[in-house]
Formats: C-alpha cells, sequence, structure tokens
C-alpha cells in the first residue's frame, strides 16, 4: 500500500470510528471489494451495520444483501426484508429494486 492510500484508509476508518455514516459505509466498501485493504466480508458487514442502524439508506441496502446472502453473518431472508423496506422506505432506488425482488 502506497503512503498516500494508507493516509487515506487512516482518515476513513478515524471518520467512521467517530460515527461518521458515509465513512462507516465507505469503509464497509473498501472491507467488501478489498479497496486499500485486506477484503473481510464479516468486517464489511460490522461497518454496514453501523451505518445502517444510524439511518444510511445505502447501507441498509446492502446489510439487507449480506443477509440474503449470508455474506459476513449467518443468513436470514427475514432480516433482509427489513433492511430492504427501511432503505426502501428512506427512498434508496437499489433498496426499493432489492425490496421488489
Amino acid at each position: 500500500m502506497e503512503n498516500n492510500d494508507q493516509s487515506e484508509l487512516i482518515k476513513l476508518v478515524k471518520l467512521a470510528k467517530n460515527g461518521d455514516l458515509e465513512a462507516q459505509y465507505n469503509l464497509a466498501v473498501c472491507y467488501m471489494d478489498g479497496i486499500k485493504i485486506q477484503k473481510n466480508e464479516k468486517k464489511a458487514f460490522e461497518w454496514y451495520l453501523k451505518s445502517a442502524e444510524n439511518g444510511y439508506a445505502m447501507a441498509q441496502s446492502n446489510l439487507g444483501h449480506y443477509f440474503q446472502y449470508g455474506k459476513g453473518t449467518a443468513k436470514n431472508e427475514e432480516k433482509a426484508f427489513e433492511w430492504y423496506t427501511k432503505s426502501a422506505n428512506a427512498g434508496c432506488a437499489l433498496g426499493q429494486c432489492n425490496l421488489g425482488y
């Protein structure tokens, strides 16, 4: 990892730990896709959960996906439905699409 990448990741982690919902979501994406950090579905799930619980609609949709397919957590279609519904009700188009499926 280049120094610039490392410093960006450190800033992102600090923001996420301080409760920034978008930073929590972005950190989850980094863990999900292995961007600037080792891929880790469980940690991605944990950061999506923090962001989703605090109302970030895209995180709610992605959390629904994690529950639906058992990524980083046990598969639970009821919880997936609940999170897709929260995301859809918040106006997230992806959440609405996932809920429709």
